[in-house]
């Protein structure tokens, strides 16, 4: 017969603990953590085609958190789904991450040419043309020859990115 002294004592020993009262909720702590670590080894992430995703992959699934940054357009330009795979646009100084719309702002996208850039003079007159981009090493442009027609209409797009949109940066002329 084997000798119990011991786990009779232990547990005597636990029950006079002043914090026997939250060995109930610990014990659930860790049984349900067991089941979930024993889940993801039985299942392991993957991708839709059902290959198990190694941790780079894991990560391009779960991006890193973004932070509020100040970009000037030469810092902005890589954003544009090509070089960076985020896609960002500014309009009126504000930069949103686009990403999500990326069919609409990612390359091939009919918004593709505002990627990475500052598209508020496209936007406040309805434009996809080249020539309402302002070149990358010029100042930003400033937008005073608008009409009061194309600043409500820019209004309106940043409404409209402001509340689909993150917000995640500052367009500014210099660092």
């Amino acid at each position: 017969m084997t000798d119990l002294t011991f786990i009779q004592s232990y547990y005597s020993l636990i029950a006079s603990s002043p914090y026997s009262r939250f060995i109930p909720y610990l014990n659930a702590f860790l049984a349900i953590l067991s089941v979930y670590l024993i889940y993801k080894t039985i299942f392991p992430p993957t991708n839709p085609n059902g290959q198990v995703l190694n941790a780079q992959q894991q990560a391009k699934q779960n991006p890193k958190p973004i932070v509020f940054t100040k970009f000037t357009p030469a810092t902005l330009q890589p954003f544009n789904g090509v070089v960076e795979e985020r896609v960002l646009m500014a309009i009126k100084g504000r930069v949103y991450d686009v990403s999500a719309g990326r069919s609409f702002y990612g390359p091939g996208g009919p918004y593709s040419n505002f990627a990475g850039r500052d598209a508020s003079r496209g936007l406040a007159k309805g434009s996809f043309d080249e020539d309402m981009l302002t070149a990358i090493d010029e100042p930003i442009d400033t937008l005073d020859d608008l009409t009061v027609d194309e600043i409500e209409a820019l209004k309106d797009w940043e409404r409209h990115f402001a509340s689909k949109y993150l917000l995640c940066g500052e367009l500014v002329e210099v660092l």
